[in-house]
């Protein structure tokens, strides 16, 4: 009787440690359905929430390749309606184990400098002035999980991973960086305390955070206590897919499995209605409100152009300017550029070929009007995303946005083919077609809900006020 007493009672004691540990869990333990009942941050200001993101390269976004070339292009980017600039990292670039001619710019030497080949302190600063001055935030990229070679910080060799031989080592195969260990809090402090130099110094909106899911999450929620006391209105925006991330540290991150869905559906290797099952599951192990970025280009990746073709990358930012999130544009993206190979050239120097306006007009003309659609429409920004059923959802798309004063209705065709069919809306309804106009002579079509005619890589934008 003693022994059974003695099991129970250890039975006990170990669930009563298991609820009690569970409660002082680190933040990095949190995972899947517990973190998805949980609530997302609800500090991302209207600026983000309303916003689209626009990430610079500098080193390609002009011919000068600097932050003067980017100041000069503020009124045209202000015009084409993005609101929030992301320049990737603005730092001097390890030249040790570099990648290409001129190395990765996520390969960073030192945390506080800025690259001279871009410019000096005072031409950053300007940058941040004059943007500021057209109502344009500007948030910088952070490579928090890992350092050039030839990195300042390596004069403290504590702060970096080592392996079982005791060498410094990198993360997976980028053998260009050396991985920071934040087990040492030493390199925490001396990270927190750089984050607000970029607040204090250089008066930054915020930061775009690189593969932040490498980096504790403890780390980066104490960061945000800490940045917030420095500047109360920044954006974190996390390049990692990590639901926790969005608990209280980060107001948004990347969306990448729909993207990856995306390039499925695009090459053939799934059809549409994969979009949607990507978005569900999603949305069923993220925090309750979290915000995602929406993209279907980036500095990592070919160019839409090079992978989709011309009617496949408009169709692919049709979805992601009108899904649920914040969009982002990469720079080149609203004039179609592209190189012969649609390569990135992360490691090169190949500036944007901004004429290609001229062959492809009905790019800007696309994001000019799409983002002014948005931005007149709050049911893409504030309102619900439902997702509706139409006749052929291995290649067509189609959902709803919907706020207390409107209702949206969305519907994209992702294949070479013509659409004739339906989708589900009341019919007879009274929705107005306010797709954007991208063609020379717009062709006014009657809008007949529930039928729905679609061109190939085609896209219709339907609304009604409630």
């Amino acid at each position: 009787m003693r022994n059974k007493l003695r099991q129970v009672n250890a039975r006990a004691f170990v669930a009563a440690l298991f609820v009690v540990l569970s409660v002082f869990a680190p933040a990095q333990a949190r995972q899947g359905p517990a973190v998805a009942k949980e609530r997302a941050r609800a500090t991302a200001p209207e600026w983000v929430r309303g916003g689209v993101i626009y990430e610079i390269y500098p080193r390609q976004f002009s011919d000068a390749g600097n932050f003067a070339g980017v100041t000069a292009q503020l009124d045209r980017l202000k015009e084409l309606g993005a609101n929030v600039l992301w320049l990737m990292p603005v730092h001097p670039i390890g030249q040790e184990k570099k990648k290409g001619p001129v190395g990765s710019p996520y390969a960073v030497r030192d945390y506080y400098a800025v690259n001279p080949d871009y410019g000096t302190p005072a031409d950053l600063k300007r940058l941040v002035s004059e943007a500021h001055r057209r109502g344009l935030k500007v948030i910088i990229d952070i490579v928090a999980n890992h350092t050039s070679w030839d990195s300042v910080m390596m004069k403290t060799p504590e702060f970096y991973v080592r392996d079982a031989s005791g060498k410094i080592t990198y993360p997976h195969d980028w053998s260009d960086v050396a991985e920071l260990n934040y087990d040492n809090p030493a390199l925490r402090r001396y990270m927190i305390d750089m984050l607000k130099f970029w607040l204090r110094e250089y008066d930054m909106d915020g930061f775009r955070c690189d593969v932040a899911g490498e980096v504790p999450t403890d780390f980066w929620e104490q960061a945000r206590a800490e940045l917030d006391k420095v500047k109360p209105d920044i954006v974190m925006l996390a390049e990692s897919d990590k639901p926790e991330l969005l608990v209280r540290a980060f107001d948004l991150d990347y969306s990448w499995p729909l993207h990856g869905t995306l390039n499925d559906v695009m090459f053939g290797r799934k059809p549409a209605g994969a979009l949607r099952e990507t978005w569900e599951a999603d949305a069923a192990k993220y925090p309750s409100g979290a915000l995602r970025m929406r993209f279907s280009d980036n500095h990592d990746e070919r160019r839409a152009v090079a992978r989709f073709g011309e009617g496949g990358a408009l169709a692919a930012s049709a979805l992601m300017f009108t899904l649920d999130g914040v969009p982002m544009l990469y720079n080149g993206m609203e004039v179609g550029d592209t190189t012969e190979s649609g390569d990135p050239a992360l490691f090169y120097r190949l500036p944007v070929f901004w004429p290609i306006e001229k062959r492809r007009p009905e790019f800007p003309r696309f994001y000019r009007q799409m983002i002014a659609l948005r931005k007149s429409h709050t049911a893409f920004t504030r309102g619900g995303l439902a997702w509706l059923r139409n006749s052929d959802e291995s290649r067509v798309v189609t959902f709803a946005r919907r706020d207390d004063r409107e209702e949206i209705l969305v519907a994209i065709n992702f294949s070479n083919r013509p659409f004739e069919g339906t989708l589900e809306a009341p019919a007879g309804a009274a929705f107005t077609d306010i797709t954007p106009d991208t063609a020379d002579n717009k062709r006014v079509r009657p809008v007949t809900l529930p039928a729905l005619s679609l061109d190939a890589w085609g896209y219709r934008i339907f609304v009604r006020q409630k």
